[in-house]
């Protein structure tokens, strides 16, 4: 019965030291994504709540830098370039600042997307679009700081940020018509010179049908516009596989011509041993 009594002892401490008390966080995070034309946006921040708090010139002052949002920083993400203030802005996820006023707000898009809350050290070099957004005053109140992409169309969006009673919008333009455009393009012309090489490569490892590879490396390597030492040696090898030797030895010392010239000792290397064995310099290994 003692031990019994000691061994719940022992559970009851483990128990207490493992134990952690849960409570729902002040500023809740969100991550949004939004598809705008061929574009995805995301949106990651942490929300803070009115609580009956006077916000816009008390608990966010005014004409000062905010981090727009509580706790880490708040970011937009876009996986194609998009235009922002006139200004083209690369892919890539950027942290948003601003500085709210009563009629306007500054935003700021900063490239540097690492800091908890404002930066220490300011780097105008590092902002890489501003806009000037006008303030809508809302006929109702938003109890929780909300950021979100409203109005899209297939080459716009707005950057909607709500709390209290204030909206503000900040315009984006995608770059919809130009993907579209260049999609369209490249199926209308074809393949590309990397789509037959990697077909070729497929069907030469996958022991295909090796004469379709032949026709598609060679059409590989008379499209591509500078010569590359990996095209002519995967020639060598659908060349060599066919049963074409004579082919096989003249793609392989092209690519071991390349890859001198490019410093590659690897391709050098591996089209010399096969050049022996091509050659009747070297016995095959079976």
């Amino acid at each position: 019965m003692k031990k019994l009594m000691i061994l719940a002892f022992v559970f009851a401490i483990i128990s207490t030291a493992n134990a952690q008390v849960k409570t729902p966080q002040a500023s809740t995070f969100q991550t949004n994504t939004q598809i705008v034309g061929l574009t995805n946006v995301e949106l990651s921040y942490s929300r803070p709540s009115m609580k009956g708090r006077k916000i816009f010139g008390n608990l966010v002052p005014y004409n000062k830098l905010w981090r727009t949002g509580a706790n880490a920083n708040t970011t937009i993400s876009f996986d194609e370039n998009v235009m922002i203030g006139g200004k083209i802005i690369k892919a890539g996820t950027y942290a948003i600042y601003t500085k709210p006023n009563m009629t306007s707000w500054e935003v700021y898009f900063y490239s540097d997307a690492s800091n908890s809350g404002t930066p220490k050290n300011w780097d105008s070099e590092k902002v890489v679009a501003t806009v000037k957004a006008n303030v809508v005053s809302l006929p109702f109140e938003i109890e929780t700081f909300t950021l979100q992409i409203d109005d899209v169309t297939n080459d716009t969006a707005n950057l909607g940020m709500m709390w209290e009673n204030v909206y503000i919008a900040v315009p984006i333009r995608f770059m919809t018509d130009s993907q579209v455009t260049e999609s369209i393009t490249s199926v209308m012309n074809g393949p590309s010179s990397g789509d037959y090489y990697t077909s070729a490569v497929y069907y030469l490892n996958a022991g295909k049908d090796i004469d379709k590879a032949k026709i598609w490396i060679d059409k590989a390597i008379e499209m591509r516009k500078n010569p590359a030492f990996w095209y002519y040696r995967q020639q060598s090898l659908i060349y060599a596989k066919s049963g074409d030797k004579k082919g096989a030895i003249k793609a392989a010392k092209e690519s071991l011509k390349l890859a001198k010239e490019a410093g590659n000792n690897d391709y050098v290397a591996l089209n010399t041993e096969s050049l022996k064995i091509w050659e009747g310099k070297k016995p095959v290994n079976k």
